[in-house]
């Protein structure tokens, strides 16, 4: 026995034509339309490879314009740094500076007394502006 089976006989059938239409006619006052025009074939694809070319230069040139932003962005803060500790250090300075002159301040009636000075009792000043006397003792008749 075997194991294919004999083609089954499909019986043939007469397939009747379907049945015809009264042929199409144009209205009166239509245009006149050509059934078949001729086309041209479509265009073949272009290569991508332009495009590509494109996205990739692109695609460069924002990385270097990312390193170089970074790059300065970098070289600023380390001046920032820089300029931060000489910002300092000058607070310091005068902070010292400052403090030595409260001191000679605070030394300056005892310095004056050790050279023999004597504080004024009824000082007189003249005026720059004006040049009158002003402050001072009484004038005696």
């Amino acid at each position: 026995m075997s194991a294919l089976r004999a083609p089954a006989a499909v019986p043939s059938r007469r397939v009747a034509p379907a049945p015809r239409r009264a042929p199409l006619t144009a209205l009166p006052g239509g245009r006149q339309h050509r059934r078949l025009e001729a086309v041209r074939a479509p265009l073949q694809a272009r290569s991508s490879m332009p495009f590509l070319a494109i996205c990739g230069a692109l695609l460069v040139v924002a990385l270097l314009l990312a390193l170089m932003l970074n790059t300065t962005m970098a070289r600023g803060s380390y001046e920032q740094a820089g300029l931060r500790r000489e910002v300092a250090r000058v607070a310091q300075d005068v902070q010292s500076k400052q403090a030595e002159l409260r001191a000679a301040e605070a030394s300056l009636p005892d310095r004056a007394r050790d050279l023999g000075m004597v504080p004024a009792e009824d000082p007189t000043i003249i005026s720059a502006a004006t040049g009158q006397v002003v402050g001072g003792a009484p004038a005696q008749p």
